[in-house]
């Protein structure tokens, strides 16, 4: 199939996608489940080609993964706990998941192990429920601590890093945004943290998925240090920012997407310059990757920059397929080519 029939073909698709939502699945109790993953690579990421470079990326690999278990699915955030292979994450229906990436004699990923799934905790140590109160979205680690943000009931909070029990309870942190600000169903995002070398010294930073301002920009903020404070990022192209990560340098990567009748679903990744981070700035950026329907895309949520052991600093993306039979999980990886 050509890429312009698939491209139709997935519009038409798409269209259909909000009847086809599963209603958000609960957990039946608080233990930690195991889930086979079935992948199956993706070796090129535009369809029908062998090309690797796209913009300031190469296409390492990727995999398209399904399970039996019904909670699988989802994935809004991700991270490497290590140099691409233990990962932690979470979905936007209140689950923790986590696991190993296996790779080939090249590197490239191969399949998924050890994959597990719990639900995130409430205040009072039993399962978040309901989509309005679990509705996770991002989510960075560092150290012993995993700080998560929630939309809808607009929160962000601290856990315990917890690999074996997913047990910790959330301590919550002041909102560095307005609750009023907030857009329902279009809160933060995205958390980061900064490098400590970097302008901002370690500082995590929130952005919101499109909470904007008078002037048509989202809301972002730094929740500490020197450059504490509310800034701004350019909305650019009804774009809507999904998440980010930050670069060795400093600079901020954000993961962002659109869907129209006219395109279908695009991406893109914005880099966004450290120094320019700062209270009140409204910050803007080159992008150094785009791509649509010709390419191995879904509805991409998750993105995590990391150092390979190779030294090559890596980028890597999954989607969510809000647990529709039309929509796919995707894990992509890609090096940045500088």
């Amino acid at each position: 199939m050509s890429w312009i029939a698939l491209h139709f073909r997935r519009v038409a698709i798409l269209l259909t996608v909000p009847f086809l939502f599963a209603a958000p699945l609960l957990a039946a109790d608080q233990g930690t489940v195991a889930a086979d993953i079935t992948s199956r690579t993706i070796t090129s990421f535009r369809i029908g080609s062998s090309e690797t470079r796209f913009g300031a990326l190469t296409f390492v690999g990727g995999l398209e993964m399904t399970s039996g278990n019904r909670e699988f699915g989802g994935l809004s955030a991700f991270r490497y706990l290590d140099s691409g292979k233990e990962f932690l994450g979470i979905t936007d229906t209140g689950f923790w998941y986590a696991g190993k990436m296996e790779r080939d004699e090249r590197g490239r990923p191969a399949s998924v192990s050890g994959f597990r799934l719990a639900p995130i905790q409430s205040e009072e140590g039993t399962p978040v429920e309901g989509k309005w109160n679990s509705d996770a979205e991002g989510m960075s680690v560092s150290g012993k601590t995993v700080t998560m943000s929630f939309e809808r009931i607009h929160r962000i909070a601290e856990f315990t890093l917890d690999l074996e029990n997913f047990a910790s309870k959330p301590r919550d942190l002041p909102l560095p945004i307005p609750r009023n600000e907030l857009r329902n169903n279009r809160g933060i995002e995205t958390i980061a943290y900064a490098p400590a070398s970097s302008p901002l010294e370690g500082a995590r930073v929130a952005i919101t998925e499109k909470s904007i301002n008078k002037a048509g920009d989202m809301f972002a903020a730094v929740l500490e240090g020197s450059r504490k404070g509310t800034f701004y990022v350019k909305r650019r192209d009804d774009f809507d920012i999904s998440d980010g990560d930050f670069l060795p340098n400093g600079d901020l990567l954000l993961l962002e997407r659109r869907f129209s009748i006219a395109s279908g679903v695009t991406l893109r990744i914005r880099r966004i310059a450290a120094d320019d981070i700062n209270p009140g700035a409204t910050v803007d950026g080159p992008f150094i990757l785009q791509a649509d329907m010709r390419d191995q895309i879904d509805n991409m949520e998750g993105l995590d920059v990391w150092q390979a052991e190779d030294g090559s600093t890596r980028i890597s993306m999954v989607s969510d397929d809000n647990h529709s039979i039309v929509q796919r999980n995707l894990y992509l990886e890609f090096r940045l080519a500088e």
